[in-house]
């Protein structure tokens, strides 16, 4: 049975994608910790990141910082923070997260009802600092 992410890359469910390559695929959270809350997710479906090959767990790195380069333009943040947790779902999958605190991790403050406008408005903020960056993956 597909993964949860399997199907959103599939198109099967909606995301608010920002990145599209052969490797990966980059989309919002639907429960931010911080507006522009993003997923570093491999198209292949891999179970623990222990599990990855070592060529896509650093493509999954490249494009991490990638897109952590663009949450600074986009949101001026302290800092970006990198999670791989996998307890939520089973597939790989990097949190790349705009914080201006320690606190700004911690799962259970997660907007769990971010409205579908403001992640809208979150993923394009990042989709034009992306553009701006010079990077050609981004998604619409």
């Amino acid at each position: 049975m597909p993964t949860l992410f399997t199907r959103i890359i599939e198109g099967e469910l909606p995301a608010h994608f920002v990145w599209k390559d052969d490797v990966c695929v980059v989309f919002l959270s639907i429960a931010p910790l911080k507006p522009g809350h993003c997923l570093v997710v491999p198209r292949a479906e891999i179970d623990h990141w222990l599990d990855a090959e070592p060529d896509v767990y650093a493509h999954l790195a490249r494009v991490s910082q990638k897109v952590g380069r663009a949450l600074m333009q986009a949101f001026s943040p302290e800092r970006i923070a990198t999670l791989i947790l996998g307890m939520e779902v089973n597939h790989l999958h990097v949190h790349v997260v705009p914080i201006w605190s320690e606190g700004d991790v911690n799962f259970r403050n997660a907007d769990t009802s971010a409205s579908q406008d403001a992640l809208a408005e979150a993923a394009a903020r990042v989709r034009d600092a992306l553009r701006a960056l010079g990077h050609e993956e981004v998604s619409e």
